[in-house]
Parts: C-alpha cells; sequence; structure tokens
C-alpha cells in the first residue's frame, strides 16, 4: 500500500502513534496486548513493503536504512574542554575541536576525546587529598620525600605538582604514556632529588624555595618534552621544606646558634662601620693640622730668610747707616716697654734728666687698683 494512500501516516488511522489506544493513544488506562501489538506491527510493515512480503528489495531495503543508522552513529559531540583523536582502525588519522564532528564508527573508527583544560594535581612525599592548603595534614610518605643535600644533609621534603594535557599535543599524552599519573610522579621526584642534591641543606630550608619550584617546573618540563608525553606542567609547589623529624630538634638548636652568630656580627659590624670612620676623620684632622703647620712653619723661615737677606743687602750697601738702625730698633724693642731714666754723662751734664713720657698723658687716669699697687711697690 503507498504511503499516500494511508490517511494518517503508515500506521493508518488511529491517533496517537502506530500501538493504537495502548497508553500513548489516549485509549484509557487498559494496559495494551504485547503479542497484539507486535502482530499488528508486522502486518503493518508487510503492507508497506513491495509485493506485501519480505522479497528480495525489501531485504536491501532493510540493510540499506541499516547502514545509514550505522553510519549516523559516527557523529559525535566534542565539549569545549576536550579535543577528538580520531582513530581508523586503531589509527591516529587528526584531531577536531570542539563541536558537532564526524568520524566513521564502531568497529572501523574510534574516538578519544582527552580533557585538555582539566589541571591535575600529583604529591610526593605527603597524602593530602587537598593541595589548595600548605598545611600537610595527610599522610606522610618518608621513602618519597627524604632527600639528600649537597652538603651531605638529608632533608624532609613534600611538594605538589599541578599538570594538564597539552591542548597542542593530546595525541602524545594518550598514546606515549601508559600510566600518565605514575610517570609525571616519578619525573617529579627526580627532578627534585636533582635540584636539591646542588644546594646545601641551609639555602634550601631557607632562601630557595622560590628558585627550587621553578626549577623544578623547569626541569620536569623538559624531561616529559623529550618523552614526547604531550603534557604541561603548570605549577610545582613545596608544602613542607624540614629536617628529619629525628633530628629536628638539634637542627633548631643549629638554628639559634647561627642567629646568635648573625647576630653579634652584625653588633661587630655596627660598631665598626661607627668607630672607623670617627678614627679616619681624627686622622685626617691630624694630617691637615700637621699639613697648616708646617705651611705656617715653612712660610715664616722663608719670610724671615727674606728678612734677613734684604737687611744683608742693605747693611752691604751703607754698613754703618744699617748697623745704627739695626741697633736702634733692637733697643727700642727692648726698652720700648720699660720704664727709663735717662742721665746725661757728659761732662758739664745736669746728671739725671727730666723726661716727660708723653705715651703716659694718653693713658686713662684711673687705673686698676692692681697696677696702682704694682707702681708703688715699683
Amino acid at each position: 500500500m503507498p504511503w499516500s494512500n494511508q490517511s494518517g501516516g503508515p500506521w493508518g488511522q488511529k491517533p496517537g502513534g502506530p500501538w493504537g489506544t495502548g497508553p500513548q493513544g489516549g485509549g484509557g488506562n487498559t494496559p495494551p496486548d504485547l503479542e497484539e501489538l507486535l502482530r499488528r506491527s508486522q502486518d503493518r510493515l508487510k503492507t508497506m513493503l513491495p509485493g506485501g512480503g519480505m522479497g528480495g528489495r525489501g531485504v536491501a531495503f532493510i540493510v540499506l536504512g541499516a547502514v545509514l543508522l550505522w553510519l549516523a552513529t559516527g557523529f559525535y559531540t566534542v565539549r569545549p574542554n576536550e579535543v577528538g583523536l580520531n582513530l581508523i582502525f586503531g589509527k591516529y588519522v587528526g584531531k577536531t575541536n570542539e563541536g558537532l564532528r564526524y568520524n566513521l564508527p564502531y568497529p572501523i573508527g574510534t574516538v578519544v576525546k582527552p580533557e585538555v583544560t582539566t589541571v591535575n594535581t600529583i604529591e610526593v612525599g605527603m597524602r593530602t587529598g587537598d593541595t589548595t592548603r600548605r598545611v600537610v595534614a595527610g599522610r606522610e610518605v618518608p621513602e618519597e620525600s627524604l632527600m639528600l643535600t649537597g652538603d651531605e644533609n638529608i632533608v624532609d621534603i613534600n611538594f605538589a605538582v599541578q599538570w594538564q594535557i597539552d591542548p597542542a599535543r593530546p595525541e602524545d599524552y594518550v598514546f606515549n604514556l601508559q600510566n600518565p599519573d605514575a610517570a609525571i610522579k616519578a619525573v617529579a621526584e627526580s627532578a627534585m632529588r636533582e635540584v636539591v642534591g646542588r644546594r646545601n641543606i641551609q639555602t634550601v630550608l631557607t632562601t630557595d624555595r622560590v628558585a627550587i619550584e621553578g626549577e623544578v617546573r623547569q626541569l620536569m618540563q623538559e624531561t616529559l618534552d623529550s618523552y614526547g608525553a604531550g603534557v604541561q606542567i603548570r605549577l610545582v609547589q613545596l608544602q613542607k621544606v624540614d629536617p628529619p623529624q629525628q633530628v629536628i630538634d638539634a637542627f633548631r638548636d643549629v638554628q639559634a646558634a647561627r642567629q646568635d652568630q648573625d647576630r653579634m656580627r652584625n653588633e661587630a659590624e655596627t660598631y665598626a662601620s661607627r668607630i672607623v670612620p670617627e678614627a679616619r676623620g681624627q686622622a685626617a684632622q691630624i694630617l691637615q693640622s700637621a699639613e697648616a703647620y708646617r705651611e705656617r712653619v715653612v712660610a715664616e723661615a722663608q719670610g724671615a730668610a727674606s728678612r734677613f737677606t734684604q737687611v744683608y743687602e742693605t747693611y752691604r750697601a751703607a754698613p754703618e747707616l744699617t748697623r745704627e738702625r739695626i741697633f736702634l730698633e733692637t733697643m727700642e724693642r727692648v726698652l720700648g716697654g720699660m720704664e727709663k731714666v735717662i742721665i746725661d754723662q757728659k761732662e758739664g751734664g745736669q746728671g739725671v734728666l727730666p723726661y716727660l713720657p708723653l705715651n703716659e698723658l694718653t693713658r686713662p687716669q684711673q687705673q686698676p687698683r692692681g697696677n696702682a699697687q704694682q707702681g708703688a711697690a715699683r
């Protein structure tokens, strides 16, 4: 029977679908008879096939429909956080981005959809289940955390590694790593032991934590790239860096002694930085004073020599006059500040000559008491 002769669709005129008055057809609350429904469906299917039976064309039609349905199963959806990897007979042939995609259906083709934006975390040295906290409260794993430093000391290190699949190379991650977590963990532990082994314990415990995290991350990335792992290391985070539990008390005593040593050294350097500039300043002052004294003495000596030379030249030109001038200047210098009595020793002289000290007239009339007593004593 042609489709055009069927009013109401290929299932006849009964509303509600091909099952007649079942629960979907509004025929009441009576449950349908399954055998009756199957028989009716077979009858309807026979009427649709040419010749009313299962001939060769009907079989071909069924096979073609089954093939189309099988091919339709090749459609798949890639979510935003995934990348689709297409395989044909198990061989990788390409990858697809997010959206509705198609690949030959199973068993010829398969699709692997790894999540490339998910950040995974691996813990080394501890098992906390919460890597967002700096405080480690979980189970310790000493066989992973105890490491040897460059100065042959042992340090207890717990750290976490955050990684994700490389969006540019997800096929490397899927096909080259059989056990990704175990491989990344082994690389992380190896890289940390290498980096710690190049340092002494003091720098590991104090100043080099950030540098250690960066070096371990870089070394892990280089190692995994050489393996073709298709993994990106996002972060290496040290959770705990301590001496072993058995010697932590002794180590703290050593640390306290070193802190005292540093404090005393700083105090000594402060004292030295204060005393040394003062001593240098005093030395510079003494040197400058000596230089000034030398310049003054040399200048005075040069002046005296120049004056003597001038006097000598004058003396050579007029010896008598120069001798008398020198005598008068010397007597003036010697007798200028003394009280004088002039005695005339010439014949017919008066003996003591009257002397009027003109310079005394310019002095104040009232002298201090002490000076008056000295004059009376004289």
